[in-house]
């Protein structure tokens, strides 16, 4: 029996992949990678001239996307069905062969595969190797640490209700808020109401091309799905010396 191995691919940029992704992708027989219906996917594009010539791709189509809402009943189910079907198809491939599943980012840190690796346990062997997070390269991009001494650093989903995202963000010392996309003018409201606008930033593509960063509250009112919101915490930071 083969096994399903997981690669984070990182924020973006191929050269920011660990050298472990890097040698699973180039020796990869199988690959497996998430995308939208019509597009070439994220994930296929940060490995483009990494696979071998005679890898077989096996393209993961989400069933839907932002097409009906986040939270409503037949988003959850067609997922659902999604998932259960690539954990069917996955296992039965393992039977005779590795599968290499591409992740951006880190793979347990929100990501895709994780409906995945939930399905997968007790019935094939399940290696993850691990990646730098897009908010990593996206607050590396600001120039400026996101942390300092004792701040708590608070992730966020721009999906949350808006009151949430309020409650958050007004005693949070950093902030990092993801899936931004459609749900911006909604976070921009949050941040506004929390008294934190006037700190955040908006990464744009971190570390890929069309990178773009600036204040939010002088960035236009729509941004793409890769994109994340930044506050820096202003904690205790070292002395320099005169």
């Amino acid at each position: 029996m083969g096994r399903v191995i997981c690669a984070g691919l990182g924020p973006g940029d191929p050269d920011l992949m660990s050298l472990r992704a890097a040698r699973a992708i180039g020796q990869a027989t199988h690959v497996a990678y998430f995308r939208k219906a019509g597009r070439a996917g994220q994930a296929r594009a940060i490995v483009e001239g990494m696979l071998r010539g005679d890898a077989v791709e096996l393209p993961m189509e989400y069933p839907v996307t932002t097409e009906i809402p986040f939270a409503s009943p037949d988003y959850t189910n067609a997922l659902a069905r999604f998932y259960d079907d690539w954990a069917a198809r996955l296992t039965q491939l393992v039977e005779t062969t590795d599968v290499l599943v591409l992740c951006e980012g880190d793979p347990f840190f929100y990501g895709s595969f994780m409906h995945l690796h939930s399905r997968l346990q007790g019935r094939v062997p399940v290696e993850v190797i691990p990646g730098i997070t897009g908010m990593t390269g996206c607050w590396t991009a600001t120039g400026q640490p996101i942390t300092w001494g004792d701040d708590v650093l608070t992730v966020l989903m721009g999906t949350l209700p808006e009151e949430d995202l309020v409650r958050h963000m007004g005693t949070a010392d950093a902030l990092v808020v993801m899936k931004t996309g459609r749900n911006l003018p909604k976070i921009r409201r949050a941040l506004a109401s929390a008294g934190r606008l006037d700190q955040a930033w908006l990464v744009e593509r971190g570390t890929m091309p069309g990178q773009r960063v600036a204040m939010l509250a002088e960035a236009p009112e729509d941004c793409p799905y890769f994109a994340i919101v930044l506050v820096h915490g202003q904690g205790r930071r070292p002395e320099i010396a005169e």
